[in-house]
């Protein structure tokens, strides 16, 4: 809390102004519980999987590690307390996911993809939708996987184009009392699950109405679909840059069959409910930058410290590396701040809190790839080794600005909409 005297008021008036980036103690408290655990199961995660040499084994070597998340409740502290998870919001989040992303992007990507998948049904789902869904994800065993199955081959920046567009393409259609789903989707983390035949929860967007010409604010759906029995066919695990023991496959859909009320919401409600998914994970996206970063300054930090690079003094000493060190730290704290306050306006439902999302996930994805290319100009060559961590955060770092919305095709699109319309205030972020 700030509190000033305003000179521009005779009677010297005190105002306070609800300014605080102050943790809680219970905040503080899940701050550390989180670095703790990370320190402790997450560590071991990049030599685990370093020399495996397909995406399905890295993947499947970081189960032990997701196994143990699970059980000692960390899935369950990203699902908020209202539908029986302990999440008290997204700045809660926030802290968890700094923590996990500074040690090991693969796990906690798994975890937090597993989250966006059942965000559908949070938004939308009806109580027994919610129930069917959550239920193993709440229990704390097992190593339950769900997956948002959105991204389509050809790319899905116009997911809610109709013809002559392409749009999204994977289509439902009724069939006495169930859908029919056919189509193709790809980069849906998680989405084959542990054994290639799907997630645990799959919520999938599809085209509902097969009129070619119909509005998108009428024409998509998501539907709720558990592990398919049949017609879940795995096609390819991509070989990634980064996040090497995360998956990310592309699958079709064979005329799976789900019951006509798996429809979360309205049937054609899906453009919104795509939309409303997404708006909450982008602020995630900004942390997650920050976590690489952090991770990445303190190695360089020590390294500046400690190595004097055959000279008289450590590197630390030159103005060359300390400024580029200083300015590095400043890009941390902006990027977490601004994604502090996206996450805090999002928990109060502000105005603002759509624009803070994305400009949280813009900057923060963008300079985190800046700033870990700047910090491996101040190691120097040896940063180019895998036997140093730059070059893996660098790696991780670069699909950021890249997925959840690109920030070319998708994230500075919504901005530019928001900016164009006749009612947009500049002064909402600030005031909200």
């Amino acid at each position: 809390m700030v509190r000033y005297r305003c000179p521009a008021l005779d009677h010297q008036e005190t105002i306070t102004m609800a300014i605080d980036f102050t943790l809680t103690s219970q905040q503080r408290e899940l701050q550390q519980s989180a670095r703790d655990f990370a320190a402790k199961t997450l560590v071991d995660v990049a030599d685990t999987i370093r020399h495996l040499p397909t995406a399905e084994e890295r993947f499947l070597a970081t189960r032990p590690a997701y196994e143990e998340l699970v059980a000692q409740g960390w899935l369950r502290k990203v699902i908020p307390a209202p539908v029986g998870g302990e999440c008290n919001g997204m700045v809660d989040m926030a802290l968890i996911a700094e923590e996990f992303y500074a040690v090991d992007a693969n796990v906690s990507l798994t975890m937090f993809a597993s989250l966006l998948g059942l965000l559908p049904v949070l938004n939308a789902g009806n109580p027994d939708q919610i129930q069917q869904a959550l239920t193993p994800f709440l229990s704390g065993t097992g190593t339950p996987l769900a997956a948002f199955c959105h991204s389509e081959p050809g790319g899905i920046a116009n997911f809610d184009e109709p013809a002559p567009a392409e749009g999204t393409r994977t289509s439902a259609v009724l069939d006495g009392g169930q859908w029919v789903i056919n189509g193709a989707k790809q980069w849906i983390s998680s989405a084959t699950g542990w054994d290639s035949k799907g997630a645990d929860i799959l919520t999938v967007v599809c085209r509902t109405d097969t009129n070619p010409l119909a509005d998108a604010d009428r024409s998509l759906s998501v539907l709720l679909v558990p592990k398919p029995d049949r017609g879940f066919v795995s096609d390819e695990n991509f070989d990634t840059m980064g996040h090497r023991g995360h998956l990310t496959p592309r699958f079709h859909f064979d005329d799976v069959r789900v019951p006509r009320e798996n429809v979360l919401g309205e049937v054609g409600g899906g453009k919104a409910l795509v939309e409303s998914s997404f708006a909450g994970t982008a602020a995630l996206v900004g942390i997650f930058g920050v976590g690489l970063m952090r991770s990445a300054f303190d190695f360089a930090l020590h390294f500046a410290k400690n190595e004097r690079r055959a000279g008289r003094v450590p590197i630390i000493e030159h103005q060359a590396v300390g400024y580029a060190l200083a300015d590095a730290k400043i890009a941390i704290e902006t990027a977490r701040y601004l994604s502090w306050k996206a996450c805090d306006a999002l928990d109060h439902e502000l105005p603002s809190a759509f624009e803070l999302a994305v400009q949280a996930k813009i900057y923060g994805s963008e300079t985190a790839v800046k700033v870990i290319t700047e910090l491996m100009r101040v190691v120097g060559i040896d940063s180019y080794n895998h036997n140093l961590p730059l070059a893996g955060l660098l790696q991780d770092a670069i699909v950021l600005p890249l997925f959840d919305g690109g920030n070319m095709g998708v994230r500075r699109r919504q901005l530019h909409h928001l900016l164009a319309s006749s009612d947009y205030d500049p002064l909402a972020t600030v005031i909200s």
